[in-house]
């Protein structure tokens, strides 16, 4: 049975502002779920607090690189620092964001640990970068980037240890199908890096492409794999608290296909789970079925 340990990841760090004068609502997440005992359910550890650096971007303008790039620098030495200790005592960390930046966190910490490949189940890839695009500047739309070595030094380079990612061992499920010729995914895919729409998963069947993914990350050159779980991959029919709820998402079941073999496998050796926002959910409804997911997910004998 895994020694799951949750750890709260409460940074809205790499989000544009929803509004002038506003700071995105998604730090509230980890509370959220807690509040539906998803320690309890998990019978989880508790992993405590890693608690960001204040939300500022001063006098950013577009242009200028990322926004929150020292704040960002320190809060993922710190995450890494959490995970990395969880891990190497044999726990199975099941980190609550935030935003998708955390991810940053969570590959430094696997980076010091040796090779590890990244699931990255999101709507888009977050593959955006200098050579791609004109707009950088929201490391929660970067991080996968970022991770692969690609952008701002003091990002990507921390410890000396960049890229945290090889290319090769990084795949991507759920994103949508209408973002298939947008400059990211065309670049993954010349690339070589998989990335699976809405629509292919649903050709190839959600637990058979979990399965053989399982498998492919179950090479000796890999000393395991992380997930990494966007809450905006569910269709906004079910999950419309989330900062881009674009159409024609995945569905509950269909997610939970997906999941439950990766995380089965040995080699997994954590989760983090991003951009619900609980702030464009007054009722929690949205926040209760994220949660029911990723317990059912993890955890189907205590579902």
């Amino acid at each position: 049975m895994r020694n799951f340990v949750v750890i709260d990841a409460p940074s809205n760090l790499g989000l544009r502002p929803p509004a002038p004068g506003t700071v995105p609502g998604c730090h509230k997440l980890a509370g959220a779920l807690r509040e539906q005992g998803i320690l309890r359910r998990l019978g989880a550890a508790e992993g405590g607090v890693v608690v960001p650096p204040r939300y500022d971007r001063g006098d950013w303008r577009e242009g200028d690189g990322v926004f929150n790039a020292a704040a960002l620098a320190t809060y993922t030495r710190r995450l890494a620092d959490r995970i990395e200790r969880h891990v190497r005592a044999g726990g199975f960390p099941v980190v609550l964001g935030g935003d998708c930046s955390i991810q940053l966190g969570a590959s430094l910490a696997l980076r010091r640990l040796g090779r590890y490949g990244l699931a990255a189940v999101d709507a888009s890839p977050d593959f955006r970068h200098p050579g791609n695009s004109d707009r950088v500047g929201a490391a929660g739309g970067e991080e996968a980037a970022l991770a692969t070595g690609r952008g701002q030094r003091d990002l990507t380079n921390l410890e000396g240890l960049g890229p945290y990612l090889r290319d090769e061992d990084v795949r991507f499920f759920g994103v949508r199908d209408a973002y298939a010729e947008d400059p990211e995914v065309v670049e993954l895919r010349a690339l070589k890096v998989p990335v699976v729409t809405v629509g292919e998963l649903r050709t190839w069947e959600p637990e058979a492409l979990g399965e053989a993914t399982a498998q492919a990350f179950a090479i000796p050159q890999l000393d395991g794999f992380w997930i990494h779980l966007d809450a905006d991959v569910l269709d906004p029919t079910v999950m419309p608290a989330v900062d881009s709820p674009d159409p024609d998402g995945l569905l509950p079941d269909e997610l939970v296909a997906l999941l439950r073999p990766l995380l089965a496998s040995p080699r997994c050796v954590g989760l983090n789970v991003t951009i619900y926002d609980p702030d464009l959910d007054p009722d929690a409804t949205a926040g209760a079925l994220l949660t029911d997911l990723v317990v059912s997910a993890l955890a189907p004998d205590r579902d």
